[in-house]
């Protein structure tokens, strides 16, 4: 399984670092975790193939981790060479299709009916969904009333993804045995609150899930300019640690 984390940062501009998007292969089949701002130049930075994603997967409503749904949809639709044919499957947490209605509603019909066929499905907590050569499962998260994390399995290995989220013991559990946990890790212990993770927080859950690797993103500025390895060995988590960057190629 490959993993290109496309875009790292957070709702805070920032010059090198895009909003949430992660792009994900296994085999022939292409999935794109989010897809805030800066997605589609980083895509096209990373020389991957975007008009060819089969899945797009959604882990929450904010705007660092959807904005860029309209762009992508259109480019879709407009920017390709050949026109597209094949079908664009659309997973998200309970209020996808309310959400994906709005927005047709506010940017036009195209949005949902953009020449290719589009399927808008909400993940089930506790269900188990087939996505190409991976499977999909997800919990619940403490950050916004719909939000989820995620687990994608394929080709014997597997993936976690907190999307956003607060301490839950329950995440340890989803991710039990996880070979690579991205994760967000926002901001400092003092400044945290309930609804994000400080290297505090995300060592006790990566140790307890006994990930085998840690790839940190969702970086703020106030946690960034301190030493966030060095924080999460403290905090007592002993596996391998990556602070991924956008464009980064990591294999699961």
């Amino acid at each position: 399984m490959r993993l290109v984390t496309v875009g790292t940062g957070t709702v805070v501009p920032d010059p090198d670092r895009g909003s949430a998007c992660h792009w994900i292969e296994e085999g022939g089949t292409l999935v794109l975790l989010d897809c805030g701002a800066g997605a589609l130049p980083g895509l096209a930075r990373a020389d991957l193939p975007w008009g060819r994603i089969d899945y797009l997967v959604i882990s929450h409503f904010h705007v660092d981790h959807i904005g860029e749904i309209p762009s992508l949809i259109f480019a879709l639709r407009h920017a390709l060479a050949e026109p597209r044919t094949e079908p664009l499957a659309i997973w998200g947490p309970e209020g996808t299709q309310g959400l994906f209605d709005a927005l047709a509603a506010a940017f036009g019909t195209w949005l949902l009916q953009p020449g290719f066929p589009v399927t808008v499905r909400e993940i089930s907590i506790g269900g188990v969904y087939g996505l190409g050569e991976l499977t999909l499962k997800a919990t619940k998260t403490p950050h916004t009333p719909e939000s989820v994390a995620l687990r994608l399995e394929g080709g014997g290995v597997s993936l976690g993804y907190t999307g956003d989220t607060g301490p839950s013991d329950d995440l340890a559990k989803f991710f039990r045995g996880v070979d690579l946990l991205l994760a967000e890790c926002s901001l400092p212990e003092e400044l945290v609150g309930d609804n994000h993770l400080s290297p505090e927080r995300l060592a006790e859950i990566a140790t307890a899930a006994e990930a085998s690797r840690l790839a940190v993103t969702h970086v703020y500025p106030q946690l960034g300019r301190l030493d966030v390895p060095e924080l999460l060995r403290a905090a007592g988590y002993e596996g391998e640690i990556t602070m991924v960057t956008d464009g980064l190629e990591m294999i699961v």
